[in-house]
């Protein structure tokens, strides 16, 4: 299984010393709300404004007036909140971040330089640092049959314990448009994913996810 050493670059992310308490990104889940509550605490005021309580946002950041952002929350610096976001909270977003038109967001961390511009739901999920979700692609993080969500490569499987988990997507990873990234998915670094793809269990790194499941190695 995919470590959080194995996916992420944790110079790119405020969430560094939070992350490395864990071995796998699951594991930080339900710990979110309460590190942003933390973490928000010590920002620099002369960088960060806290525009109402429990959200803060860097002074260079843009945000839509018609965005809506719940608490608790951190917008980074440089980062767009487009027009009609729905932040619901419990979402730390980093640096050069791009959250677009209709894009909702639930007890996420995205790294520096993600963009989620159009159309897309990111719940229960790390984005690593210059990942990138294309128009109408989420991540699914409820079974349908509402039980715990088990993460699948193979033979191999490693119970969450979760009732909600979406997915973990790797530095540079690309996913294409109005693919669903099922509970539990893991996409290792520098992966693309297929257009209209419904993705499970585990991506390989360096891999090219491909239309019925295929999976190849970039050359």
């Amino acid at each position: 299984m995919y470590k959080i050493s194995d996916l992420f670059d944790l110079t790119h992310t405020l969430a560094k010393e939070y992350l490395e308490k864990f071995k796998y990104p699951f594991e930080a889940l339900s710990g979110i709300k309460n590190f942003i509550l933390e973490l928000g605490a010590t920002l620099d005021k002369t960088e960060y404004e806290e525009v109402s309580p429990s959200i803060w946002v860097h002074k260079s950041a843009s945000v839509a007036r018609t965005a809506y952002v719940g608490a608790p929350c951190i917008i980074g610096k440089n980062t767009e909140v487009r027009h009609c976001a729905f932040i619901r909270g419990s979402a730390l977003v980093g640096e050069n971040c791009v959250v677009g038109n209709s894009v909702e967001l639930k007890n996420v961390i995205l790294f520096d330089n993600v963009q989620v511009p159009h159309y897309n739901y990111v719940g229960d999920s790390i984005l690593g640092y210059k990942s990138h979700m294309g128009a109408g692609s989420i991540t699914s993080n409820v079974k349908s049959d509402k039980s715990l969500v088990v993460i699948k490569n193979g033979d191999e499987k490693m119970e969450t314990g979760l009732k909600k988990t979406g997915a973990f997507l790797g530095d540079f990873v690309e996913v294409g448009c109005n693919s669903v990234l099922n509970p539990g998915t893991v996409i290792g670094r520098n992966s693309n994913i297929y257009p209209l793809s419904s993705v499970r269990g585990v991506v390989e790194e360096n891999s090219i996810y491909k239309t019925g499941g295929v999976t190849v190695k970039k050359n």
